[in-house]
């Protein structure tokens, strides 16, 4: 195809996107869309996966084991993402298009990788080096988007790029349906080296880089550890450690409502009295639920940050998630009412835009020099913290089951209404220089 020529960077009418800007968002869309499909595979394939390869690993494939090792996989690959941090002083030093490629490339290749494990060690260690590109992703994409769009319509481009995320998810729960059942666990992952090939749509047709890069850039090179190092100075140190806490939150529920969700819904499917092949198709249609109903909240997500500001609106998805979590594992779970839980799945699948939020809200808070790396370090050390969480999960889930362990992770959210205090609200601010 034609290169696009730079004078369509620059419209008449500032509010109107050209086709360079459309073209930044497409490859920012598509790569983490593909993002969402390969960190949601562990979550659709963990019982059939687990059933298989902890014989070859030394232990007994009975429900136990398999909620211990299940949540000590998701816990390795926050573990993963919180090593992510890398990309956002790459993409400070040398570029988000660069960066952005190269972080598809590393969880395409270890994500196909992860097709051909042999037993839980191998799948380990292939999901740790796949979440070091997954966990980019985030980062990289909303920053990009975010330094592309025209400034009045950024939030709205913002908010819907991370429903890329979940229409990945459900693009996996469809994707399981229709081959998974019938190929086996691996081929899902196998499927995984698609975004390779996303790849090169991106090299073709993104050409340059983001104009306010290109002017940050021009300042004398900086060495890795120093965008570190200004992240966690003043005036930034408050809203990063605030932010880092923020996500931190957000993800323990966002693990249980999506990576024990298909689990949970055929452990009570079986209790109800479904087969257990029509239990597993419940648990896929399940996340399938979730997903749809997050991207289309992602969607309407900034509008509500336009009308309400930042930080009202992170409160209000919040207490969707509580909601969620503690009426579908405290209440619908315990009573065995599928009918019931998936009413509550609902709940958890609007308060699951909460990310959005960040992602819209983020890219504010940082200069062009800082603004990857403060946006990762906020999305990655949030990982390690939520790691240990997540083991933590395990550990209970091993020892009582799922229920009381998940509905806990609701807990931690009444401590995001007073960190958001600490937080600055950026409606109606330009994104800073």
């Amino acid at each position: 195809m034609a290169r696009l020529e730079p004078s369509t960077d620059t419209p008449t009418n500032p509010d109107k996107v050209t086709p360079r800007q459309r073209t930044a968002f497409i490859s920012a869309f598509g790569g983490w869309l593909l993002d969402g499909y390969n960190a949601g595979i562990f979550g659709l394939v963990l019982s059939p996966a687990l059933i298989e390869l902890l014989p070859h690993s030394g232990y007994t494939p009975d429900a136990g084991n398999i909620a211990f090792f299940g949540e000590l996989g998701v816990a390795v690959f926050l573990f993963g993402w919180g090593c992510s941090f890398l990309w956002g002083p790459i993409a400070d030093r040398f570029g988000r298009v660069p960066a952005l490629m190269a972080s598809i490339l590393v969880y395409a290749i270890f994500t196909f990788a992860a097709g051909f494990s042999q037993n839980v060690w191998q799948l380990g260690v292939f999901r740790l080096l796949a979440a070091i590109g997954i966990g980019g992703e985030w980062s990289l994409a909303g920053t990009f988007v975010a330094e592309s769009m025209p400034e009045r319509r950024r939030a709205f481009f913002g908010g819907l790029l991370h429903s890329g995320t979940y229409w990945g998810f459900l693009l996996g729960a469809l994707v399981n349906l229709a081959v998974g059942s019938l190929l086996g666990w691996r081929w899902m992952f196998f499927l995984g080296v698609l975004p390779a090939l996303f790849v090169l749509y991106i090299r073709t047709q993104v050409h340059q880089d983001t104009e306010r890069w290109k002017e940050a850039a021009r300042e004398p090179s900086r060495g890795f550890w120093s965008y570190l190092r200004d992240v966690l100075r003043p005036p930034y140190r408050t809203r990063s450690l605030t932010n880092a806490a923020l996500v931190t939150i957000g993800l323990l529920g966002f693990w249980a409502s999506s990576q024990y969700l298909p689990t949970a819904i055929k452990a009570l499917a079986i209790d109800s009295g479904y087969s257990p092949g029509a239990a597993t198709a419940l648990g896929s249609i399940g996340v399938a639920v979730l997903s749809l109903l997050t991207a289309l909240a992602c969607i309407l997500a900034p509008s509500l940050c336009n009308r309400f500001g930042r930080r009202k609106t992170l409160g209000i998805l919040f207490v969707m998630m509580i909601i969620g979590i503690s009426g579908g594992y405290a209440w619908a779970y315990p009573q065995q009412n599928l009918p019931l839980f998936f009413l509550f799945v609902v709940v958890m699948g609007i308060g699951g835009a909460d990310f959005a939020v960040f992602t819209i809200w983020l890219p504010e808070q940082y200069p062009t020099a800082l603004r990857a790396s403060g946006f990762a370090f906020s999305t990655t050390m949030s990982r390690f913290v939520a790691a240990i969480g997540t083991f933590g999960i395990g550990y209970g889930i091993s020892a009582g089951g799922i229920a009381l362990p998940l509905a806990l992770t609701a807990v931690p959210f009444l401590l995001a209404f007073v960190l958001l205090r600490f937080s600055p609200e950026t409606r109606d601010q330009v994104l800073p220089d």
